[in-house]
């Protein structure tokens, strides 16, 4: 009697302890001025410094950074870059261990995590120049 009794409970407070996506303005306030470090299944992915007015410089740490803007759209963050002009939409959730990044809010897709230190820095290197 007792078990089935909490069975119910348990499944109202399941919900209560899933993260809730964060709002565009929750995401500015958290990333604004930061470079926040991701990985993905255990390995380094990616850089990305969160500068004013909502643009940003991304790399996959290979040296090449991409200009771009984010915006929010039905409860995703959406980000576009230079060189690639259809949206990477994606929803972010804080945790106690960083950002939890899944794209397009689909879970069993891409799902990258706010890196600690990695030994890694942000480094663009300068435009190609010909001969």
């Amino acid at each position: 009697m007792r078990m089935t009794c909490l069975i119910p409970l348990c499944l109202i407070a399941a919900p209560a302890l899933a993260q809730a996506d964060l709002s565009a303005e929750a995401f500015d306030s958290y990333t604004r001025g930061k470079t926040l470090f991701y990985g993905f299944d255990g390995q380094a992915y990616g850089v990305e410094r969160y500068l004013e007015d909502r643009r940003v410089i991304w790399s996959f740490l290979d040296g090449q950074c991409k200009e771009g803007t984010w915006y929010e759209e039905n409860g995703q963050i959406c980000f576009i870059y230079e060189d690639r002009f259809d949206p990477q939409c994606w929803t972010f959730q804080s945790t106690p261990d960083g950002l939890i990044a899944r794209f397009e809010n689909d879970p069993v897709s891409t799902e990258l995590y706010e890196a600690d230190e990695i030994g890694e820095e942000m480094f663009c290197l300068g435009p190609d120049t010909g001969v």
